[in-house]
């Protein structure tokens, strides 16, 4: 390593560290079911967006999983601050402390993520004190649309994972006129849609079994050691 830090001047060596194969592959493993929150984008009667969400969240429980489904009707808006201790906000706050991966459901409207779903993700803070609640955790990005199949809404929310520090799996979901893809009791119809959900579903939970016990080595950032070393 010395001859290493030869070219490596601006390199504070006390920070500087080679990976680590005990932190990244522990001894003791979590053993209890993982834990998934569902978010979706709208409050239709007929939400294409909750009822793939809840089709997510049946076969993350056949894959062993627990789910749970933020219903965020009566959410307010985030830049109401009186708002903060708004029964809904503590909710959204306890759910996501509680997961370890998430799903993000929504439609795309006028190319774009719904307001709805951008809000949810708004009120999820970045950080807790010392904590950092999104961290380290898997997510899964989904959409639906009412006509051809568009990326839009995954691609934002695929930015919003790397701003909230997840870890966004490679597979996504968008079903094209979602309208068709659904029968009457809301479930979802076999179809390539549908394998194509299965496949993200499915690599969520591979990915959160595989980093959930290693998650906060895996964040664990040289500029961010420096910044603590200095501060103490």
């Amino acid at each position: 390593m010395s001859d290493a830090y030869a070219d490596l001047p601006n390199i504070d060596r006390s920070q500087f560290q080679r990976p680590d194969a005990a932190a990244l592959f522990p001894s003791r493993r979590a053993s209890h079911p993982p834990r998934f929150l569902l978010l979706y984008g709208s409050l239709r009667e007929r939400s294409y967006s909750r009822l793939a969400a809840e089709e997510a969240a049946r076969l993350l429980q056949a894959l062993g999983g627990e789910t749970r489904l933020f219903n965020p009707s009566g959410l307010p808006l985030v830049d109401d601050a009186a708002s903060e201790g708004h029964p809904k906000v503590r909710e959204l706050h306890e759910l996501v402390q509680w997961a370890e991966g998430m799903v993000w459901s929504s439609p795309e409207r006028h190319g774009a993520m719904t307001g709805l779903m951008k809000t949810q993700i708004d009120w999820i803070p970045l950080s807790v004190g010392a904590l950092r609640p999104t961290q380290g955790k898997t997510l899964a990005v989904m959409q639906v649309s009412g006509g051809s199949q568009s990326f839009n809404a995954v691609n934002q929310m695929r930015v919003l994972g790397r701003w909230m520090r997840m870890l966004t799996i490679p597979n996504q979901s968008s079903v094209a006129k979602a309208y068709q893809e659904f029968d009457d009791s809301g479930r979802m119809k076999p179809s390539p849609y549908y394998d194509r959900l299965v496949d993200v579903v499915e690599e969520l939970m591979k990915f959160t079994l595989l980093t959930r016990d290693a998650a906060p080595y895996l964040v664990d950032r040289y500029s961010e050691r420096k910044e603590s070393a200095a501060a103490a």
